[in-house]
């Protein structure tokens, strides 16, 4: 990976960064706060932007490229729209990375330090700022819940058609022919033992005969 300054020319987004919605929140002083504080970061395939179990307060949005969510050391998503904000759950609740981001085609990120930020804008002095960097973050989180809730419930959905056309559980024609799973088997074991004389007695009868 390699790391770009970005050289922000005050009043001004560059045509890479104008329909990026994360800008749309902010006013032009704050905007400025925000560039000052950013720089590219050019990924190759297969590097780790991210890391689980990684602690930093930095922002990420995806401008160009492809990248890949691992959970555990197994893939459970992926970014592929420009513009798109990642790394903001560690932002807002203070807590280690959750997990793993990596490239899967070459991309380009803008990064924004928001540890860097808070120390140039402290969050007492700065209520306006924070309102809408917090308020915005919140929608993010809210509508990537939504989409899990959907695609669970689409998933229920999926189930119950599979079970219906598989229609009830039905013995094999084997396990009938050879007894197993309704009880024949050992009914007709019973039977069989019942006809067979207990020696013991059959020996006594002849003996009572003879005398």
């Amino acid at each position: 990976m390699k790391e770009f300054a970005y050289i922000h020319e005050e009043g001004k987004l560059p045509d890479l960064l104008a329909n990026v919605p994360f800008f749309e929140q902010f006013t032009a002083g704050h905007l400025n706060d925000i560039l000052y504080s950013s720089y590219f970061l050019q990924c190759d395939p297969g590097d780790r932007i991210i890391e689980e179990g990684q602690e930093d307060q930095r922002i990420f949005i995806l401008l160009t490229g492809e990248l890949e969510v691992i959970k555990n050391g197994e893939p459970v998503g992926s970014i592929t729209k420009n513009g798109e904000i990642f790394g903001e759950v560690a932002v807002v609740s203070g807590s280690p990375r959750i997990a793993t981001v990596r490239a899967r085609t070459p991309a380009l990120c803008l990064v924004i330090d928001q540890q860097f930020l808070h120390e140039l804008k402290p969050e007492e002095s700065n209520a306006g700022y924070y309102a809408a960097l917090y308020g915005f973050l919140s929608r993010v989180m809210a509508a990537r819940l939504q989409a899990v809730s959907a695609r669970l419930a689409e998933v229920e959905r999926e189930l119950e058609v599979l079970k219906a056309a598989r229609g009830p559980v039905r013995a094999k024609s084997s396990d009938v022919r050879s007894g197993r799973g309704d009880g024949s088997r050992s009914t007709a074991a019973v039977k069989t033992v019942a006809r067979q004389p207990v020696a013991g007695h059959q020996a006594s009868t002849k003996t009572s005969r003879k005398k």
